[in-house]
């Protein structure tokens, strides 16, 4: 597999990548899409349209009758693992995934019938590397009639929605280095846009878009290390946080020697898309290694709000949210899209829920922080986010670091999980509300130095 990311000197060659995406019908392709999300009776991605606010228009289950609701048929998938994300539905078919080995399943809603079924052949060594569970977050869908699995393994297959074959498969990585995916893949314009999981495992994260055609890769964005792999603009990407352009090394400037290349900020969450904007939205996760000890610095750009340009990846700006994370606080929760009035203007936002206890409202163009709270007022690591440099104020008797390798730091909370984990929130444009499934659990941390091995966690 070719690696045609574009770098600072390739930027031509990615705009005429996009210009190429646009002419051969990915603008129509994100049209499509989102007709088909506006037809409630359809579930046609990950969080039901491209901004992932999980709101439905369906009314025939409502407060008045939700306590009369019991079973009318049920489908076992015969994987007894952990079943992450919802099926897609169009029209008269729902396609149903599984946690390992990754079947996929087509079945009939008029007639309870399985079309079709696909179910890889996965080395099973790739469940070792597996961080937590064997799980998928769902599938993608493309107007073309294609239906995209992102496997355990990293092998991101294209599949026929009406007979189940596949037309093309691409390796995304290599699980002999840690890396698997578990992630939900997100269609954009002519694109598939995928992550990569493995931070535990020392994996250097990256956000990969593939083309939908035939699985070449139209860009791919690591979240550290040198700027061009990165897909940063020293001049033009904004750092959220302080309002600035990022700067010449922005990532590089923050991590001890060479340990950038095994620096964590995996992708193995969700992605969201503002179609007018064309900009893609998602998170990375904790830095490598878990000891904060061993990686001085604000470890950027893991725990970080990416907006990307879709076509070229070329990050617009980023935030990080918990710099130099001790607590292992994974910034991959979903970023959801709304409009809505802050001090009386009407402003497009970005709004995140995120595992460290803090939701995020930012404008989603610029990228400014306007809101950081806690949603749950049992969070102690820190007090509260400095509006004016946007790093969260940390307390020295919860920090991992402050009290030392070998310290047993007590009754942090959130714990790992996070006040929030990878379950979705939901926004209703009705009640202009948010919900939110959240933890309340703290935690006991004990950093201790450990040695890199590849594929070892």
């Amino acid at each position: 597999m070719s690696d045609r990311r574009p770098t600072a000197k390739h930027l031509i060659t990615g705009a005429l990548t996009a210009a190429a995406l646009v002419a051969s019908g990915g603008a129509i392709a994100n049209e499509k899409l989102s007709s088909m999300a506006d037809d409630p009776n359809n579930w046609i991605m990950w969080g039901g349209d491209y901004s992932g606010q999980r709101y439905s228009q369906l009314d025939q289950i409502n407060a008045d009758n939700a306590d009369q609701l019991q079973p009318v048929w049920t489908f076992s998938t015969g994987v007894l693992r952990g079943h992450e994300g919802g099926p897609l539905v169009k029209g008269n078919m729902m396609y149903i995934h599984t946690p390992f080995p990754n079947k996929v399943f087509a079945i009939n809603l008029d007639t309870k019938m399985i079309e079709w079924k696909y179910e890889p052949s996965q080395n099973p060594d790739v469940i070792p590397v597996m961080c937590c569970d064997t799980v998928n977050r769902g599938l993608a869908y493309h107007p073309n009639g294609t239906i995209f699995l992102q496997q355990a393994d990293t092998t991101l297959v294209a599949l026929d929605a009406k007979s189940g074959e596949v037309k093309w498969e691409k390796v995304n990585g290599d699980p002999d280095k840690g890396e698997t995916n578990t992630n939900a893949p997100l269609i954009i314009k002519d694109m598939v846009i995928t992550g990569i999981s493995g931070g535990e495992f020392g994996v250097r994260g990256y956000a990969t878009a593939y083309s939908v055609e035939d699985g070449s890769q139209v860009w791919r964005a690591y979240s550290t290390g040198p700027d061009d792999e990165m897909l940063m603009d020293p001049e033009k990407t904004m750092d959220a946080a302080t309002g600035k352009p990022v700067g010449k090394d922005s990532s590089l400037k923050t991590w001890k020697g060479d340990q950038w290349k095994i620096g964590g900020g995996t992708t193995w969450g969700w992605f969201t898309y503002d179609p007018e904007a064309n900009l893609v939205y998602y998170g990375t996760g904790n830095p490598s290694t878990w000891n904060p000890n061993q990686r001085p610095g604000d470890n950027k750009w893991s725990m970080t709000i990416f907006a990307r340009d879709a076509d070229t990846g070329m990050a617009k700006w980023a935030y990080q949210m918990t710099p130099h994370d001790e607590w292992d606080y994974d910034g991959v929760n979903e970023k959801i899209l709304v409009d809505q009035k802050i001090d009386g203007k009407d402003r497009k936002l970005v709004v995140h829920f995120d595992r460290n206890g803090f939701a995020y409202t930012q404008d989603r163009m610029t990228g400014e922080l306007l809101v950081a709270k806690k949603y749950d007022p049992a969070v102690n690591w820190a007090t509260e986010v400095d509006m004016e440099t946007g790093r969260p104020q940390v307390v020295d008797k919860y920090s991992t670091e402050v009290q030392g390798e070998d310290t047993n730091v007590k009754n942090i909370c959130p714990a790992a999980l996070g006040s929030k984990d990878q379950q979705p929130a939901a926004f209703s444009p009705k009640t202009g509300l948010f919900y939110v499934p959240t933890n309340h659990v703290c935690m006991d941390y004990e950093p201790f130095a450990v040695d890199y091995t590849a594929g070892q966690p």
